[in-house]
């Protein structure tokens, strides 16, 4: 062997490798600290606090938390697969327009839907006084205000997640599971129960899990409902109780389930995979008669619900008491600033760790698994995680300039943008190097082994040929984080300056003090920006089902 690895001698190769093996471990370093101090923090209990904690509030939040992702997840898997199934192997009216129209809910935070969901349901809310002026004042409404209000909202919320990979999976599967279930006596009915579901599982298993882990880290939602969560315990130890450590103890707690949630999806899912090439088109069924009419009026009560109706109402509000004043203007520059630059500097390290990943070994790949767990994690743990890592840098760097210079230093880190920045970093990583990752894969080895026979290598490679080559998935990567910044509540309630509010915080404060109609301009702002990453995918999703 020449020990020649493309153009670089074997020991210059190695010695590239194992640095950028080192930067890989740099960019996972906030997660895998955030895991350690979250783990570690049950060595120094505040005991008092502790116990307070576990007898009064740790059975009531873990009780509420896997009723409520139970509910979620049976709920909107049962609305994503039936639609899923209904838009890809049906024809009925408006069926092609339903099938990237079921996606725009994406669009609507949890929180957004919850309160619009209460203002417009609840006893003094349009619905009910209408109701109470036909019907008497002795009529009974569900409670908006209750365990199934909450599951009803957050499934309509999160079932997208489901529909768009159950629709995929039906779409690739076509005709042949009807096909095989028919040359088995079965009816099309049970042909997908017993046929084209199983099939489908993996999909749905992936659906499933994102809701799952949605519904885990939903802080925005449960608050609007008063709905105790660890969620909110974590928010209240910190922030009521002014214990840092029961918010990490709770946050251990916290992501136990979330461990739980994952070995349980890996256990379902299995190791199947299915791949077929059908054509999409194959098997479509025209509806006639009244079941065109059943699938047309399922699919727009679901749309209404989920996106039309919690739009109009918030548009409405808008126009009636919305202000454009100077704190919606400054919360708004806030929001877009701390937007850009948290995209920017997300897709520069998703970059940086694409390319650490491609030319480093397989040790390094641990890395990259670890620094893209963090949208796994809930932000409240991150916020505390990430909180507690800048406190105890910000204590060294006093500690260190007070002993060399004698003066007693005021640095105060943790209560700075650096702390927000980090956290999303940690959060939304995953997102920014799923696109540029999808996007590298199109650049083949013999490329960069072209580059590096004309003596280009390291960083250059990376700037003056990749970065070029990249531009679509970057985009995309800078669109998604964007939005994602925008629409995260706990991270930035959690960690911002004091005083700094994006347009999510002034949701959260509006709706905590009842003023629905004062939160509708911020929030429909977050709904309109979220519509960017959803036309994005529904492109996305129709190439993909035109090219099969």
């Amino acid at each position: 062997m020449s020990g020649v690895v493309g153009s670089l001698p074997r020991s210059g190769y190695l010695a590239e490798s194992r640095y950028w093996s080192a930067i890989a471990f740099l960019v996972a370093l906030p997660t895998l600290a955030s895991l350690i101090i979250v783990v570690l923090s049950l060595l120094h209990p505040d005991t008092e606090i502790l116990g307070h904690l576990l007898r009064h509030v740790l059975p009531r939040v873990t009780v509420n938390t896997i009723l409520l992702v139970a509910g979620v997840a049976m709920l909107a898997g049962l609305i994503g697969v039936g639609l899923g199934w209904l838009t890809a192997m049906y024809h009925f009216p408006g069926s092609r327009f339903f099938s990237w129209a079921l996606l725009l809910p994406m669009a609507m935070p949890g929180y957004v839907m919850a309160f619009v969901a209460i203002g417009f349901l609840e006893y003094s809310g349009p619905v009910q006084t209408l109701l109470r002026s036909w019907a008497g004042a002795e009529v009974w409404f569900p409670p908006i205000r209750s365990r199934g209000g909450i599951i009803v909202v957050m499934a309509l919320a999160l079932y997208p997640y489901i529909y768009l990979l159950a629709r995929n999976a039906f779409l690739t599967q076509g005709r042949q599971a009807l096909e095989v279930g028919q040359s088995l006596g079965l009816t099309r009915r049970q042909g997908f129960f017993r046929v084209a579901l199983p099939m489908a599982r993996p999909w749905i298993a992936g659906g499933l899990m994102l809701v799952v882990m949605e519904t885990l880290a939903d802080f925005g939602t449960v608050s609007v409902f008063n709905y105790d969560t660890f969620t909110t315990a974590i928010y209240q130890s910190w922030f009521s109780l002014f214990s840092i450590s029961s918010a990490l103890q709770l946050a251990f707690f916290l992501l136990l389930l979330v461990f739980v949630a994952v070995a349980l999806e890996y256990r379902w899912r299995g190791r199947t995979a299915y791949i077929t090439s059908l054509s999409p088109g194959a098997g479509v069924v025209t509806l006639t008669g009244a079941g065109r009419w059943v699938a047309f009026g399922s699919a727009l009560l679901v749309l209404l619900l989920a996106f039309v109706l919690p739009c109009l109402q918030l548009l409405a509000w808008s126009i009636r008491n919305g202000q454009i004043d100077a704190r919606f203007l400054d919360s708004g520059l806030r929001t877009l600033s701390l937007a850009t630059i948290s995209a920017l500097m997300i897709a520069a390290v998703a970059i940086i760790l694409v390319y650490a990943l491609r030319n480093a070994g397989n040790v390094a790949r641990l890395a990259g698994r670890i620094a893209t767990l963090g949208y796994a994690l809930p932000g409240t743990v991150l916020a505390v995680g990430i909180y507690t890592q800048i406190s105890g840098l910000n204590g060294f760097l006093n500690s260190s300039l007070e002993s060399l210079t004698g003066a007693s230093p005021k640095f105060f880190l943790q209560g700075t943008v650096l702390a927000m920045l980090l956290a999303y970093l940690v959060r939304f990583l995953a997102v920014a190097y799923q696109a540029v990752d999808a996007a590298m894969q199109r650049v083949t080895v013999r490329i960069d082994e072209s580059a590096r026979s004309l003596g280009v290598g390291g960083w250059q490679l990376l700037r003056r040929v990749h970065v070029p080559l990249l531009r679509g998935g970057l985009l995309t990567a800078l669109l998604l984080v964007f939005v994602d910044v925008m629409k995260e509540m706990p991270i930035t309630l959690m960690t911002r300056p004091f005083g700094w509010d994006t347009f999510a915080v002034r949701v959260y404060e509006m709706t905590a003090e009842g003023q629905w109609e004062q939160a509708a301009l911020p929030a429909l702002s977050i709904v309109l920006t979220g519509l960017i990453p959803v036309i994005i995918l529904t492109r996305a999703s129709s190439h993909a089902v035109a090219t099969r």
